[in-house]
């Protein structure tokens, strides 16, 4: 189970909700609200105020790279360290049969990972990075947009894929702006309020 206490980001409410195993959260909000601040404060990627746990672990009790190996974050438009995918997947927890088969859930072949990332399309890409976030079997998934630059067709196969994740046990925190995926997939939701706007106060002038 994934449970979040008094989680608080400025100027968000403090947040207490959990989630647990084999069950997707939703994270939904205008842009702008925090979904990505708040995937990103629960993979322990940016400094935050109050409690995570996974399966009664609190983060701060482990070290950092423990705690993403379990709860994996996959950002809308991910990080690419190398100049192909290949180099950017951990080499000692990839099974070259289970890969393939993962690639193809996905509409993917063996040969995308040698492909220069330039050279690949963007909705490739994001499949990428959701085949990659997959490696060495994290309880957490966390998906910022997963379907957002996709086409239909390689759209349902993630939506597929998160499915399958779920009924493996994983937990899925997802935020998205698509409402038919979200009523889709989640088992509960979490709606953020709409971001302020900065507004302007009369001071009576310069003195």
């Amino acid at each position: 189970m994934l449970r979040v206490d008094t989680l608080r980001l400025a100027p968000l409410p403090s947040l207490t909700f959990q989630v647990a195993d084999g069950e997707c959260l939703t994270v939904e909000g205008a842009s702008g609200s925090g979904k990505t601040r708040l995937l990103r404060a629960i993979a322990d990627l940016d400094p935050v105020e109050g409690l995570i746990f996974l399966d009664g672990a609190e983060r701060h009790e482990i070290t950092g790279p423990q705690w993403r190996a379990r709860v994996r974050y996959v950002a809308a438009e991910s990080g690419w360290w190398s100049d192909t995918p290949r180099g950017t997947f951990p080499r000692d927890a990839v099974d070259a049969e289970r890969l393939e088969r993962q690639l193809a859930n996905v509409g993917l072949t063996p040969e995308h990972l040698d492909r220069d990332i330039g050279h690949l399309s963007t909705g490739e890409r994001a499949r990428l990075a959701f085949v990659r976030a997959l490696q060495g079997e994290p309880k957490v998934l966390l998906l910022d947009e997963p379907t957002a630059a996709l086409d239909p067709a390689s759209a349902a196969l993630v939506e597929e894929q998160i499915r399958f994740q779920l009924y493996a046990g994983r937990i899925v925190v997802l935020a998205t702006h698509d409402v038919g995926l979200s009523q889709r997939v989640s088992h509960t939701r979490l709606m953020l309020p709409k971001p302020r706007a900065a507004t302007l106060q009369p001071t009576g002038g310069p003195a």
